[in-house]
């Protein structure tokens, strides 16, 4: 799996609304500048987001967004999803090397490895909420079940 732009300022994009819920709605070009986005990048997402029903936007010169709800009912799978379209790309689905050879009707010993995983990736993705992100990150690394090497 490959986190792309798309995904990665996606969740930078919620996780700036989650920091600043409480003080209402947020230009997309302030989220741009302050993050350090492209802002013209960070609106196509912003879109992505709203269309998914992560935030809410409203036009005017007071305008911009909010989280459409609590940041502890988004969890990342969401935000990736909207920004993304997709957690996993299951290659036999979007590239096939071959139409006859990756036919959803054909015996195929590696596609299980692959479904298995996408399921996997999208559980724990899942199980992460937007506001698990917004502690320290040896919190967030605890949180997750990661543990620092030392």
């Amino acid at each position: 799996m490959r986190i792309t732009t798309w995904a990665e300022y996606g969740v930078i994009c919620a996780l700036h609304l989650a920091r600043r819920a409480d003080e209402g709605l947020v230009c997309g070009r302030e989220i741009a500048e302050r993050e350090k986005l492209p802002p013209d990048y960070a609106e196509q997402i912003l879109l992505r987001l709203r269309r998914a029903g992560i935030v809410t936007s409203t036009r005017g010169a007071r305008g911009g967004y909010a989280l459409a709800r609590s940041a502890d009912t988004i969890t990342l799978r969401e935000i990736l999803q909207a920004s993304e379209l997709v957690t996993f790309d299951l290659h036999c689905d979007s590239h096939p090397l071959d139409a006859e050879r990756c036919a959803a009707d054909r015996d195929c010993s590696i596609r299980p490895v692959w479904q298995m995983l996408q399921r996997r990736i999208d559980e724990v993705l899942e199980s992460v909420r937007l506001a698990d992100l917004l502690e320290d990150e040896p919190l967030v690394r605890q949180r997750v079940g990661l543990t620092v090497l030392g």
